[in-house]
């Protein structure tokens, strides 16, 4: 797709279902408009975030979701969660399973459940002919391990934070990367060095907000339309205009997720 006049943004990762946007979601939703948002992926993190990813895509056109339950619930996730979580993945606006994956940093959950309910929710995505979006820490040999035996499989390691090692196996294998705002942090060198190794064309935008704001705004919440900024550091990085940052993101995003108009 092309966009013949000011390239449209997306936000891939977020998470306005959260307490922190309680107060202000839609003028927060409103804000993101006016910064270029033509899209914003609602990442499901469990259960209830999922319902709650799915009533705000149906709520707000720009807003599309991912239904699934972040590692660090694997102890609490039983059967009929899942059973829960496949139904609502078959909404029309859940465009992936995520975030999924494993997290060997937190270790909140065991590590025998945490590879349980990844391969599960793998499992749900391949058989609905979804996307993955994976939570990756401190655990890339499992992971990809797992997503090698489960191949072919469409997946974004979001936040990206793992070695160049890491990121050469993720492309190898078709993978798409992410990265967030802390990338402009003044010692995320070695992370600004990834953004510069990956290929724009493999490459999403996403805040992760509440999370991860930005260089000076730092322990305040972060929001979707910090995607414009994250852009603008993306392409002094990569010595690129700020143009083809959001346009080649964008697209590699619709296609990726299979989403619609914007909104």
């Amino acid at each position: 797709m092309a966009y013949s006049l000011s390239p449209i943004l997306i936000d891939t990762h977020c998470h306005l279902d959260f307490p922190e946007f309680s107060f202000d979601r839609k003028e927060v939703i409103q804000a993101a408009k006016e910064a270029g948002l033509g899209y914003i992926i609602n990442i499901g993190s469990s259960l209830k975030a999922s319902q709650e990813s799915v009533a705000l895509s149906k709520e707000y056109g720009l807003i599309y979701s991912s239904v699934g339950v972040h590692p660090h619930d694997a102890d609490t996730c039983d059967s009929e969660t899942l059973k829960q979580v496949r139904a609502l993945a078959k909404e029309k606006k859940v465009v992936a399973i995520g975030e999924i994956g494993l997290d060997y940093f937190k270790n909140y959950s065991q590590r025998d459940n945490q590879m349980r309910l990844f391969l599960g929710l793998i499992a749900l995505a391949k058989d609905l002919s979804l996307p993955v979006v994976i939570h990756s820490r401190k655990a890339e040999d499992d992971i990809l391990k797992i997503l090698k035996e489960s191949m072919p499989i469409k997946a974004v390691i979001h936040c990206f934070s793992g070695d160049e090692t890491f990121l050469k196996e993720c492309l190898d294998l078709g993978f798409f990367i992410s990265f967030t705002c802390n990338i402009t942090y003044k010692k995320a060198e070695n992370l600004r060095g990834l953004v510069k190794a990956a290929p724009i064309e493999r490459m999403f935008l996403e805040t992760d907000a509440p999370f991860l704001s930005p260089e000076g705004l730092r322990g305040k919440r972060n929001e979707p339309k910090q995607v414009k900024l994250l852009a603008e550091e993306i392409a002094r990085i990569k010595e690129v205009d700020f143009e083809k940052v959001a346009s080649v993101t964008t697209e590699n995003a619709v296609r990726f997720f299979n989403l619609g108009e914007p909104g």
